[in-house]
């Protein structure tokens, strides 16, 4: 097979793939699309609870009741489609890699797309009632807190986000000495800089209050060492690549 029928070979593998993960998406998304109200209430659970009786959300668009709910039910499908998008993405790349290479992508896809659920989850439940709670006791008195839908939505996905790709952070240790980028005993010997790097970005990505920033950077730090550990079992730089 000549270079250019191979390129030809290879898009209509990717076509293929992205059209079968287009599908689920879409087929996830119709089911799930005559509950959007009720994932966006769901979402919305964590600020309600810590509104005054009787307070409540707004919508300052004619069409924000509309499409928020539609964007929550499109990231819900997005989410519950992921194992298959991974699958399918996996099986495109697949016959490109070697051996080893393929024992070693399967486990870190895997722990990636489980961190990163833990992630978010963690937000949701231990993050979210205490940001919110914050926000609602400081606001002066005499101010009504009723937050726009389409805002508490972009800050929650962004809160999703920063805490999902925080639980990142073992992967990317574990890849970093497995490629023998860096070795253990260094990552050992910045512990300091990155537990400061880890108060920054909780600085950076959570609300001004102390105890978020704290929630966002001792997990980091923590999931930081747990990467160190989990690295030392493997057979760092230059002797893993030799294993392989």
């Amino acid at each position: 097979m000549g270079i250019s029928e191979s390129f030809i070979a290879h898009l209509i593998e990717l076509r293929t793939r992205l059209l079968k993960i287009t599908v689920a998406l879409l087929l996830v998304f119709i089911c799930l699309f005559p509950w959007a109200s009720d994932l966006y209430a769901m979402l919305a659970q964590p600020m309600l609870a810590k509104l005054p009786k009787g307070g409540q959300m707004i919508a300052t668009d004619v069409t924000t009741p509309f499409f928020v709910p539609l964007k929550v039910a499109m990231m819900a499908a997005l989410l519950v489609a992921l194992p298959y998008i991974l699958y399918q993405t996996w099986r495109f790349v697949a016959p490109g890699l070697y051996e080893h290479e393929r024992r070693l992508v399967v486990p870190l896809i895997v722990a990636s797309t489980l961190l990163f659920f833990c992630g978010m989850a963690f937000a949701y439940f231990a993050v979210f009632p205490v940001v919110f709670g914050f926000i609602t006791a400081s606001a002066p008195q005499g101010v009504a807190v009723m937050t726009d839908i389409d805002k508490y939505l972009s800050f929650v996905l962004g809160m999703f986000l920063a805490f999902g790709f925080t639980f990142q952070v073992p992967v990317a240790v574990v890849l970093l000495v497995r490629m023998g980028a860096v070795s253990v005993e260094k990552l050992r010997d910045i512990r300091s800089y990155v537990i400061v790097g880890a108060f920054i970005l909780g600085a950076i990505f959570t609300p001004p209050d102390v105890v978020s920033q704290f929630m966002l950077a001792i997990p980091l730090w923590l999931l930081y060492e747990a990467g160190i550990v989990v690295a030392s079992w493997m057979k760092p730089g230059e002797q893993a690549a030799k294993s392989l």
